[in-house]
């Protein structure tokens, strides 16, 4: 999943005041020059250009604190790989403060890479309550949530308002309207991020979850996928791609080429990330203005998103921790979570924003994504998170290129992931 992805379009441009808030959650008894000095941010690739004027900010005003920025590939897959790579060099690594994905945060924290973070230090009673679980391990915090994230169902409002009928509530709805609405407008029905990668990991748990099913508990001590509602959120994929109302160009779509998919007028729904949202409905997109967006649905009704986005944890080995926690604490704060989303299109994980008037007009999806992050459920938690999604993205990909039925994936899934639990 590329949690970094965003559309190019910035909307407001907000002054930083660079008082007060920077600080905020800084212990006053802390010295000067205590854990303070030069930092070095890794991140994956910052498609928009947000980041670099924000760090530019801090930078003016934090001389002897300066941050710098290392872009790592988009793709989440490689700069996983690049983080575990430098973090495994102990205290010659060369990054202090990570955005990670969501989902690394239990691994990183079990293989001691991260630091446990004081709560009290950071407003963490002002961000969206499902988020504050992505940046805990073993019930302590190890990372503060910077981005959130939930999957929308896009849909072409025009061709359902010409028939007349609502954006779909639940999978049988949706099946028919993208089996039925679709092909006389010359659309495939329906797509989301089917290649086997983390994004296809995203889609299967949210299909799992919205069915009522789980696939790990315990943090990954307890396998639970073996179940009724794990075959049927499989056995919906699956169904899509040998009916045909999936087309099977979506087992070899990411987020990117299936937002390109939608916004070039070839589906009629998406499942996808707000970015995409953004990005189809911004000015020269041939479905401008045409573009709708509702939670995911499900079996009986609104289903369950996967949260999405990036916390910020520092590294064990970081050479200036205290810089590194002030740091998280500036971009956490209210204004510069205003300029993730205005110049970023990145959802921020401060709740006041998704209320904030000016903010709902310019961007018309965020009481619907706010809904959405509040229903939504953390991928399945464990120190060997890499391993689990390998092994749902393989099975699930089988399952819906017709090598292997529903039920026998799920078996399959059961001992595969027992075997890796019990590593």
């Amino acid at each position: 999943m590329r949690w970094m992805r965003a559309a190019g379009r910035g909307l407001l441009v907000l002054v930083v005041v660079m008082t007060g808030y920077v600080t905020s959650g800084v212990r006053a008894d802390e010295s000067a020059s205590g854990g303070r000095g030069p930092l070095t941010l890794a991140t994956a690739g910052d498609l928009t250009g947000y980041l670099g004027p924000l760090l530019e900010g801090w930078n003016r005003t934090h001389p002897g604190e300066r941050v710098t920025l290392v872009e790592l590939p988009d793709s989440a897959d490689e700069t996983h790989a690049q983080m575990t790579t430098d973090l495994r060099d102990g205290d010659r690594s060369r990054f202090d403060v990570l955005n990670i994905d969501v989902n690394w945060t239990s691994e990183f924290a079990a293989a001691g890479w991260i630091r446990p973070l004081p709560p009290d230090r950071f407003p963490l009673d002002t961000f969206l309550p499902p988020v504050v679980d992505t940046a805990t391990y073993d019930n302590r915090l190890y990372a503060v949530p910077y981005v959130t994230n939930a999957g929308l169902l896009l849909y072409r409002k025009d061709i359902l308002a010409k028939e007349g009928v609502p954006p779909p509530r639940t999978w049988a709805e949706l099946e028919q309207d993208a089996r039925t609405i679709a092909p006389k407008y010359g659309l495939d029905g329906y797509a989301g991020q089917f290649l086997p990668y983390e994004g296809l990991t995203v889609n299967a748990a949210e299909a799992v979850y919205s069915a009522g099913g789980t696939i790990l508990g315990d943090e990954g001590a307890r396998v639970t996928v073996n179940s009724a509602a794990a075959r049927e959120g499989i056995g919906f994929l699956a169904r899509g791609v040998r009916e045909g109302w999936i087309p099977k160009a979506a087992l070899t779509y990411k987020e990117e080429e299936s937002k390109r998919a939608f916004q070039d007028g070839g589906l009629l729904f998406l499942r996808n990330w707000p970015y995409a949202y953004v990005g189809a409905s911004a000015q020269g997109s041939p479905v401008a203005g045409k573009v709708g967006a509702v939670p995911l649905p499900g079996p009986d009704g609104p289903g369950t998103s996967v949260l999405g986005g990036s916390n910020l944890a520092v590294n064990t080995h970081a050479r200036h921790p205290d810089s590194a926690a002030r740091l998280i604490a500036y971009l956490t704060s209210e204004p510069v979570q205003r300029q993730v989303l205005t110049r970023g299109a990145l959802p921020p994980v401060r709740a006041a924003l998704y209320e904030d008037p000016e903010l709902v007009r310019a961007f018309p999806y965020l009481p619907t994504l706010r809904a959405s992050v509040l229903a939504a459920a953390p991928r399945p938690k464990s120190p060997r998170y890499d391993q689990v999604s390998l092994v749902v993205q393989a099975v699930v990909h089988d399952a819906m290129s017709g090598r292997e039925t529903p039920e026998s994936a799920v078996r399959r899934l059961a001992r595969e992931l027992a075997a890796i639990s019990h590593r």
